[in-house]
């Protein structure tokens, strides 16, 4: 069981790491326990050394949460994610039969497990500029790559499920549908929690 396996290549070859992903055939709790637990911890170990050495700006100023405050706030941020890609997993897997994908249950739950584990990776990737919260920089960047994990969601099911075109594309447009829903909310609400704030406990202002 390879960790973190095909990360590199969804970015730079995604047909071949689709087609690798399908021939893997792990189990969706190996699929997604090998991947997300890690690759959450990027934007929630950024996101904590952003607010807390780095600072971000509130009404002109520079401030700065304590370690204990931004603590909290990576713990609820990190569960989220991990909440929200188990999820779409599920979400994915639920609707597989509507859409004519074939195999047997742990096949199909594996497929769209591990499309869900896929897709978002990119966007994990880009949350590193939480490090510097500024919110346009963040925005920007996670912008990018949910541009880039659409394109993954109409490239990759044709592949990885097996399916001709015409189906997957209906398929991956009802997927983005409650991915862009799931993912946006998680991410707004993570973006608010780092830069407003609900109940923060700042350090001091940096003038």
């Amino acid at each position: 069981m390879r960790l973190l396996s095909h990360t590199i290549g969804i970015l730079t070859n995604p047909e071949k790491e689709w087609k690798a992903i399908r021939a893997d055939r792990h189990s969706f709790f190996q699929v997604f326990l090998t991947h997300v637990p890690f690759l959450a911890l990027i934007p929630t170990v950024a996101g904590y050394f952003g607010v807390t050495r780095v600072g971000f700006e509130i009404g002109g100023h520079m401030a700065k949460l304590t370690p204990e405050s931004a603590a909290v706030l990576s713990i609820v941020t990190y569960f989220a994610l991990l909440v929200g890609v188990y999820c779409l997993g599920e979400f994915i897997n639920w609707m597989a039969r509507s859409y004519g994908v074939e195999g047997d249950e742990p096949t199909r739950h594996y497929e769209g497990t591990a499309l869900a584990v896929f897709i978002t990776t990119p966007i994990f990737l880009a949350s590193i500029v939480v490090l510097f919260p500024h919110p346009w920089l963040t925005m920007a960047a996670v912008g990018i790559a949910g541009m880039y994990s659409i394109y993954l969601v109409f490239a990759g099911i044709p592949i990885l499920m097996n399916m001709n075109k015409e189906r997957a594309f209906l398929y991956a447009c009802a997927v983005l549908t409650v991915a862009l829903v799931m993912m946006v909310t998680v991410l707004i609400a993570s973006v608010i929690l780092w830069s407003v704030g609900i109940g923060p406990i700042y350090q001091h202002h940096i003038h």
